[in-house]
């Protein structure tokens, strides 16, 4: 665990804020005196969360620039961390059998966003010259055996945004990071929706996966590679994943 002051006086914004990792990370970071900025799409989740803990909720879809402009707003010009932990699944969908609408939200929601939300907080990290920017990868990030083709695609591009990013603002204070969860408790939608898929990945999952986590266990990444503890660390796409990524 890590100090209960360890995010007083610093502002976090944290998308996906109203389930899962996304929650889970919220409530550490307010439990460890952090300002948090709650974003997510849907309002009662938010409103639970905000009914439990001292939050700046904002709802609305990510994917929206005036959904992005009203997050930043809200911490008030001052952001010292950001965990892009929003996310959505694709069915397990094979390269042949994906859709443009589905291919497209998914980017959009797992990549376009995070890039929109991480570029509109770097100008004020950059003028106070120092931040820390966590994106949520996954275990589609470091194989293609985990996902379908536009979730697998989508986690190696936030991979590399995240190595991108810290490669041009780490000598300036600002550092970014991921974590690639394994497999994890929350209400993200999993369903393999392809027999291709449950022939290929299906078999594989069944003999290699390691037993699913609650989110806070992730939350405990996700906020240490946030706060002061990880200041030397930069441009890493770090497994919690039970071991998987070492199979």
């Amino acid at each position: 665990m890590g100090s209960a002051d360890r995010f007083t006086g610093k502002t976090v914004i944290v998308t996906g804020a109203g389930s899962g990792i996304g929650r889970a990370t919220a409530l550490r970071l307010a439990a460890e005196g952090a300002t948090v900025v709650a974003a997510d799409v849907n309002q009662e989740a938010l409103d639970k969360l905000a009914a439990e803990i001292d939050v700046r909720p904002v709802a609305g879809d990510l994917t929206s620039e005036e959904v992005i402009g009203r997050v930043v707003a809200a911490a008030g010009g001052r952001v010292d961390g950001l965990a892009n932990v929003a996310g959505i699944m694709d069915g397990f969908v094979p390269p042949a059998e994906i859709e443009d609408a589905v291919w497209d939200r998914v980017f959009n929601i797992n990549v376009n966003a995070p890039m929109r939300l991480t570029r509109a907080v770097l100008p004020l990290m950059l003028e106070a010259g120092s931040g820390s920017i966590v994106n949520v990868a996954s275990e589609a990030s470091l194989r293609g055996s985990a996902a379908g083709a536009a979730y697998t695609a989508s986690k190696h591009a936030i991979a590399g945004f995240t190595k991108s990013t810290a490669f041009f603002y780490g000598p300036k204070g600002v550092r970014t990071n991921a974590v690639a969860p394994g497999p994890t408790i929350t209400n993200i939608e999993g369903a393999m929706k392809s027999e291709l898929a449950a022939q290929r990945v299906g078999p594989i999952l069944q003999v290699v996966i390691p037993a699913p986590v609650t989110a806070d266990i992730l939350a405990n990444s996700i906020t240490w590679l946030l706060s002061d503890d990880a200041a030397n660390v930069n441009g890493v796409i770090l497994p919690s994943d039970g071991g998987w990524s070492a199979v």
